[in-house]
């Protein structure tokens, strides 16, 4: 009795297993069947990059993709014209997924192994979100069909979010509670890597600074006038010295972007734009406002005038190991982005053009091993969703291994097979993940426990207060 018992218990154990196996087969091959629907989507949004709140297009694509599936949309959130949520059936768990889709200005590159613009100072995707937006959406799908054709209760939404770029729209979106209620959220960035691992970025607050001095004749009336130039630069003098005397992780970057008009005028205005960085958003709050008093001491001695406007602040982004090291078995498992002959000719070509030590080129079907200090020297603004959803990601090799984001050799694989190999295999390990998520409530509630304990005694406000999203910063570029 008691071996029938056991081999009963058995027998459940392998069933609930091959179950889950089943459907997590099941996203993939809804993947692999609109394989063809997804890689001329990300071909049509690679082809009219737009930059930050300007992707009218782009956004539309993604909309339209889901509406068809069968999604609510609503568009035009939190004061963004090119924004979206996309929701799906009802009840618990609420799982997320962050869709990317902006450009960058002067990166326009032809799908060459060389350096061409298409379009000469023109917009490309450098960083890959017309991969990240349709794989996010082609995840949610996938999801999607999983719950109906499963008859599960649950809500899958696909936020639509813009302007990540220097925009930060997923801010405003976390600022006016859009991510209030979801259990988990997923999101993916492009790479010339395949990994999963846990880890962080730096939090970051920008602001413009701005100096009125009093102009007059630089050699007959010099003592007439207080010059905000030279307010300007005391403040980056200081600033510069006060890099001694800071957190070694931290940075500090500026630039001067109206500084005078003639030289033989002493300049009444000069503006500059700051981005203080540091490894959480305690300590940019308080190297931001040394920052500020550089600028106050900056205006004293000078006898001008000195006031900010804060334009952007990203939170650092929270890690979440129990997410990551189930979404690290997801990667694993779908596995890294075989090349053909032809992409493997391409991408040996395109590696000639690194100036620096290439890495194998067997990372694009490697998966690198699983840690938990994975951290990064940029920003995102998915690190404010972090600090209010359990989130996890993944970071597939969309391109040639040893490309930096951001680059021509970047945007040339984001529009080709090389970038939609890499795209599916995002598509498939959110999927995956999101089986998971719907599947096991205790793994939620251990995601959710992290997530408490790591802002015990902090709740979380946006860093740009209450200004409006800057849907003009990316104007006239």
């Amino acid at each position: 009795m008691k071996k029938l018992s056991l081999l009963l218990v058995l027998a459940s154990f392998v069933n609930v297993v091959a179950q889950k196996t089943d459907d997590k087969g099941f996203v993939a091959s809804q993947l692999d069947k609109k394989y063809t629907a997804y890689c001329d989507a990300a071909r049509t949004i690679w082809s009219t990059p737009e930059l930050g709140y300007l992707e009218s297009k782009s956004s539309k694509v993604l909309v339209d993709m889901l509406r068809k599936e069968g999604f609510e949309i609503q568009t035009g959130v939190a004061g963004m014209p090119t924004s979206f949520v996309a929701k799906f059936g009802s009840g618990k768990p609420v799982i997320g997924i962050l869709a990317e889709f902006d450009a960058l200005p002067g990166l326009s590159q032809d799908t060459v192994p060389y350096k061409k613009p298409l379009i000469e100072g023109g917009n490309g995707h450098g960083c890959g979100h017309n991969l990240f937006g349709t794989a996010s959406a082609a995840a949610g799908i996938a999801l999607k069909d999983w719950l109906t054709a499963n008859k599960r209760a649950g809500t899958v939404i696909v936020y639509g979010t813009p302007a990540e770029e220097g925009g930060g729209g997923k801010v405003f979106m976390a600022r006016d509670g859009m991510f209030d209620g979801v259990d988990g959220m997923i999101h993916w960035h492009p790479s010339d890597r395949n990994e999963a691992s846990s880890g962080s970025s730096l939090a970051v607050k920008g602001a413009i600074f701005k100096f009125y001095g009093r102009s007059s004749h630089a050699a007959a009336a010099p003592q007439v006038g207080r010059s905000a130039l030279d307010a300007a630069e005391s403040m980056n003098y200081m600033v510069n010295m006060m890099r001694e005397h800071m957190d070694e992780r931290a940075r500090i970057h500026y630039v001067i972007k109206k500084g005078g008009l003639a030289a033989n005028v002493v300049p009444d205005y000069v503006e500059m734009e700051y981005y203080v960085r540091h490894p959480n958003v305690q300590g940019v709050l308080e190297l931001f406002d040394r920052v500020v008093k550089c600028g106050e001491g900056a205006a004293i001695g000078t006898e001008t005038k000195m006031e900010f406007d804060v334009n952007f602040g990203l939170y650092d982004l929270l890690p979440n190991d129990v997410l990551a090291k189930v979404m690290h078995e997801n990667l694993t498992r779908v596995g890294g982005v075989k090349y053909s002959a032809d992409e493997l000719t391409f991408a040996n070509k395109v590696r000639e053009s690194f100036p620096y030590k290439i890495p194998n080129i067997s990372f694009a079907a490697d998966i690198q091993p699983f840690t938990t200090n994975n951290n990064m020297s940029g920003s995102t603004d998915v690190g404010d969703v972090s600090y209010i959803v359990p989130t996890v990601g993944v970071y597939p090799a969309t391109w040639i291994p040893g490309t930096a984001a951001h680059t021509w050799q970047a945007v040339a694989a984001d529009g080709m097979g090389i970038g939609f190999k890499g795209m599916m295999v995002a598509a498939k390990s959110m999927a995956m993940m999101g089986v998971d998520m719907f599947s096991s409530p205790e793994l939620l509630t251990k995601a959710k426990a992290e997530l408490e304990k790591r802002t015990e005694g902090f709740k979380y406000k946006a860093l740009v207060g209450d200004r409006k999203p800057p849907l003009d910063y990316r104007k006239g570029l």
